[in-house]
């Protein structure tokens, strides 16, 4: 089995072969490790692999010796600006005041900007809130100060403690308990490193992904307000389109007296999606739930353990079945897209569904040749739809759905209303393709399936339910 730590280490010669020894008296393989000095000069990361009982072991040497991070630690870094005079020695009644508060400084910047100040930042080391407070008091009374907001600096400032600041920071935005916060550790690492491996400067991602985290938890609560609309397909057939702040919609399909879910949203909006959907179907505690999944990505499957049976491809339920295995899904097969998504299911509390609730009405397929392939049909109620896979554009055993007698289509993420969504929509969508370089699999082979899913349509009026954003009216001519 595989184990990652996260290790305090002294920053001094030997540190890493003391850590090294230990594996090897124990006979375990490390696999993985990373560490920036720039970056953090004490945390580093190890990837081991072991039996359970070695690693165990490991588990106790390493504490023995004080490498293991308990996550235990109050110190943070706070970064001020201080407004001093463009004159000589204006800084040093600043320094005097840091050192009478026996404060460290990680990080000093300033430039003259040819007018009569200077913006001084500094970040300083703070063990407790109050320390900070006094000391600022204080500082006043020299210049003007600001405390810079972290996640609004132009660059990461500390050189010492960064995983631990920044995840702390995420895991307070979601409400996260202590295990998740020390997967984000790791998995904020691996972001770090991969984009260290290719060159890419981590400053915009890193910025995004707190940008990401703000917008899911500034949308949970009360503050959570979607999109709610009905539209009429026969006396017997309805639609109910519900589009969260954040995420995949989900509709509701009626007809005939049956309700089939599509889609399910984040898991980090459970409650409020119970909420929604106790008002919209009285009886939902009790009944039997289907859902249908267009495709296994995290924010159309966050939250399926909710319901009794889940319809999808044979490829999706691979995928889920990868997932409830502890194994690589589709998406974390790209090793560019790995730590953004394991960092995505860690914020919004992503668990993979039963492998023993999932029904594939549609045979295996082979290697598929065109952008979009007839699989089968699926009826439901008053509607028969033609069921279509897409070659994998956006993700393997990606679906859609056209009822050619009622002239609707569900087509997922091939095809979305970009045009129609809500202003929190919008920004929210801004950050996927930024965090994982693109969200389709294959951009290009996504176009050839979009265009492919306008060609299968016939003559007439249609109703396109993608998975974002508002219905799209479409009309097609002889």
């Amino acid at each position: 089995m595989r184990k990652s730590y996260v290790t305090s280490m002294p920053n001094h010669i030997g540190a890493f072969l003391k850590a090294s020894e230990c594996f090897a008296a124990l006979g375990i393989n490390i696999t993985r490790v990373s560490y920036n000095k720039a970056v953090d000069s004490h945390t580093l990361f190890i990837d081991a692999e072991g039996t359970e009982e070695q690693l165990q072991k490991a588990d106790a040497e390493l504490a023995k010796i004080g490498y293991l991070n308990s996550g235990t630690a109050k110190t943070s870094v706070v970064l001020v600006e201080f407004r001093l005079p463009d004159v000589p020695g204006s800084v040093t009644g600043v320094l005097r005041l840091i050192n009478d508060f026996r404060m460290n400084i990680s990080y000093i910047s300033s430039q003259e900007n040819g007018t009569d100040h200077q913006l001084f930042k500094m970040g300083l080391y703070v063990d407790a809130p109050e320390q900070i407070a006094a000391f600022l008091d204080e500082a006043e009374k020299l210049c003007k100060v600001r405390v810079i907001d972290y996640n609004r600096s132009e660059k990461v400032y500390d050189n010492s403690i960064f995983y631990t600041t920044y995840v702390d920071s995420l895991a307070q935005t979601m409400g996260l308990d202590g295990d998740v916060r020390q997967q984000l550790l790791v998995h904020v690492n691996l972001a770090m490193q991969t984009l260290d491996e290719h060159g890419l400067s981590p400053y915009r991602t890193f910025d995004s992904i707190g940008k990401f985290a703000e917008l899911l938890g500034a949308s949970r609560g009360e503050a959570f307000v979607p999109r709610i609309s009905t539209h009429k397909v026969t006396d017997q057939t309805e639609i109910i389109l519900i589009e969260p702040p954040c995420g995949s919609n989900t509709i509701l399909l009626r007809s005939n007296g049956q309700l089939l879910f599509i889609d399910s949203g984040y898991a980090c909006y459970r409650e409020e999606m119970l909420r929604v959907f106790r008002r919209l179907v009285p009886d939902f505690d009790h009944m039997h739930k289907r859902i249908l999944v267009t495709h296994a990505d995290v924010d159309h499957c966050g939250l399926l353990p909710l319901f009794d049976e889940i319809i999808c491809s044979p490829r999706t339920a691979h995928c889920l079945r990868q997932e409830h295995a502890g194994l690589d899904g589709y998406r974390e097969q790209n090793p560019l897209h790995k730590p953004y998504i394991n960092i995505c299911k860690a914020l919004t509390s992503y668990r993979a569904a039963a492998p023993e609730k999932l029904t594939t009405p549609w045979p295996e397929t082979g290697e598929l040749h065109a952008p979009l392939t007839p699989i089968g049909t699926f009826r439901f109620g008053e509607m028969h739809f033609e069921v279509y896979e897409g070659k994998g554009g956006h993700l393997p055993g990606e679906i859609v759905l056209i009822d050619y007698d009622h002239h609707l289509a569900f087509t997922g993420d091939i095809y979305v209303n970009t045009h129609g969504l809500t202003p929190q929509q919008a920004e929210y969508n801004r950050y996927a393709p930024i965090l994982m370089t693109s969200v389709d699999t294959d951009p290009g082979l996504c176009a050839e399936e979009r265009k492919a899913i306008l060609q299968r349509l016939g003559v007439g009026r249609w109703q396109i339910f993608g998975a974002h954003g508002f219905v799209k009216e479409h009309a097609v001519n002889v």
